[in-house]
This record gives C-alpha cells, sequence and structure tokens, in this order.
C-alpha cells in the first residue's frame, strides 16, 4: 500500500508539474510579441501625414521632424522630406530613410542616419496613429491615406514656407515691362533660411548667371508667408529688411523651381528659379531642415494680380 501511495504520489506531483510548466509556456506564448497587429495597422494606408502642429512634448525624433509624409511598406520605411518633387518623388512615396521591424504596439526602426528608435504605436481612430518615443518623451499624430485620395497639392500650399527653403538661392530670370521703377529691381537673387529666431532672407544685386559661391548678400531681413481669407491658391510675401523698412509681394508659384512675385506697390511682376536644390538626407544637409509648429498668420486682403 504504500509503495502504491507513494507512486500515485509521484504520479501526482509530475502531471502537476507538467501543468505548471505548461502553463507557463502558455503565458510566454501570451506575452510574446507579434508584429501581425502593428504591421497591419501601418501598412493598411500608402501615406501617414506627420500633422506636425499636433505633435505632443518638448523633444523629437530627427526623421519624423523632417517628414511630411511617412509610409510604411514591408520593412521599408519610405519619406517624403521635401516639397519639391513631392507626389513624383518615389511615384509619391518619397525615398528610402530606414528599414524598420514590428513588435506588438510597437515599431523598432533603424534610420539610415539617425540610428535606430522604438517607437510605441497607439491608434486612435480608424485612420489616425499616434507614434511615440519614450526616449524623447514625444508623440506625433500621424493621419493615413490611400495615395488616389492624397491631396499633395495641400500639403504644397499649407507648408510653403518649407519650399521657400529647399534651394540654397532663388534667381531673377523675368522682370514684366509693366510696373514702376523700384528698389527691388536691382535685386536678383534671394535666399529663404530658418535659424533659431525664425525665418530670415538674404539678398543679392549680383549680376544674373553668378555662381551661387560667389555671390555676395547685400541685404537681409525677415520673412514671412500669410494665409489669405478665402483664396486658399494665393498666398503673401513680405520681406522685412533690417534698417530698410520692407516689401510686400503676391506669391504664385509656376512648378516645383520656379515662382512668381507680384509686387503690389508698384505692379512688376518677377520670376524666379530655384538653384542649388537641397534633397534632404541624400544630400548629408538633412539637419539643416526640421519642421516646427508653424501655422501662418492671416492677411485680409484681396488679390491684385490680374490673371
Amino acid at each position: 500500500m504504500r509503495y502504491g501511495k507513494l507512486l500515485f504520489a509521484l504520479l501526482g506531483i509530475s502531471m502537476l508539474a507538467t501543468s505548471c510548466h505548461t502553463d507557463v509556456i502558455i503565458e510566454d506564448d501570451f506575452f510574446e510579441p507579434t508584429p501581425v497587429n502593428t504591421a497591419l495597422t501601418l501598412e493598411d494606408f500608402d501615406l501617414w501625414y506627420v500633422d506636425i502642429n499636433a505633435t505632443k512634448g518638448n523633444g523629437e525624433v530627427p526623421f519624423i521632424q523632417r517628414a511630411f509624409t511617412l509610409t510604411f511598406d514591408h520593412g521599408v520605411l519610405l519619406a517624403n522630406n521635401n516639397l519639391v518633387g513631392i507626389g513624383k518623388t518615389g511615384n509619391g512615396l518619397g525615398i528610402d530613410v530606414a528599414s524598420y521591424g514590428t513588435h506588438f504596439g510597437a515599431v523598432e526602426i533603424d534610420h539610415d542616419l539617425d540610428g535606430v528608435w522604438l517607437l510605441e504605436v497607439i491608434a486612435l481612430n480608424g485612420n489616425t496613429i499616434e507614434l511615440y518615443s519614450a526616449d524623447t518623451n514625444t508623440s506625433y499624430i500621424m493621419r493615413g491615406y490611400q495615395q488616389n485620395t492624397f491631396d499633395y497639392d495641400q500639403v504644397f500650399y499649407d507648408n510653403l514656407h518649407y519650399f521657400l527653403q529647399e534651394y540654397e538661392a532663388w534667381e531673377k530670370v523675368y522682370t514684366s515691362e509693366v510696373g514702376a521703377v523700384n528698389d527691388f529691381d536691382d535685386e536678383n537673387f534671394l535666399a529663404f533660411l530658418s535659424g533659431n529666431d525664425g525665418s530670415f532672407f538674404r539678398s543679392s544685386v549680383d549680376g544674373a548667371g553668378t555662381s551661387l559661391v560667389n555671390l555676395q548678400w547685400n541685404y537681409e531681413g525677415d520673412y514671412q508667408v500669410f494665409d489669405v481669407p478665402n483664396d486658399p491658391s494665393l498666398k503673401t510675401l513680405t520681406l522685412d529688411y533690417d534698417f530698410m523698412g520692407n516689401d510686400y509681394f503676391e506669391l504664385y508659384v509656376i512648378d516645383d523651381s520656379t515662382i512668381e512675385l507680384y509686387h503690389v506697390a508698384s505692379e512688376t511682376i518677377y520670376e524666379f528659379q530655384g538653384r542649388g536644390y537641397i534633397q534632404y538626407l541624400k544630400s548629408g544637409k538633412s539637419a539643416v531642415k526640421k519642421r516646427s509648429k508653424v501655422k501662418n498668420s492671416i492677411m485680409n486682403v484681396k488679390r491684385q494680380r490680374k490673371m
């Protein structure tokens, strides 16, 4: 009897141990990260628009801070970092900037310049996600779109001040015969830049065709781009010269390398072409441009340029 009881007890302990071990395995399986749901969420849309004005936190994730859109394409991260060529570069999805792998509720991104980042993925609704960086305590809100419904033109016009900064300089290539003589007639090059204190410009009276490396900047000051109510395709531009007053223009985009400035006071039309295109990331100048929370001021004016 004792032997039988002992054998029964050992069998019972063995079964209990096996049962406990099985429970542990199930528990481990339950918590094991799985990429399926996160991958489906990120790859469900062709493009994610980075709503930079909805960013929360004082830090940054550099490659998101630079991007207008991100695309998660089966392990390859694509980004539209430039407005020049947006909608055409990479068939509209941008350039290859990183590789990524997904975990349960997180994505690990190995960026070509910025290294490895682990970001929490939080679904806010059917087409909006939050990417949260615990390292920088920063959240980015991103809205998903299919490519055939994404409005590239709206992104372009909403961020026009960045477009002006995507060339090292703008060269005047046309001045209308109609229009009063004014000081701006002599200025042949403009450069739009950004710094810690805001947006500023430089201006040169060097002759047409001067190489960028030989340009001498004669004037400088602050610039600002304004929205006009009920006229989404019109932007206005002010050049506030240091110690010299300011110039006011209506700003029109002819194509992604040509702008038109209509000098309202003199009724003169100028065309400028971009020189020295800066492709962020590929050029190695990616650190120069970072998007920040910017909302254009409103200028209550009516279009003066006769089209």
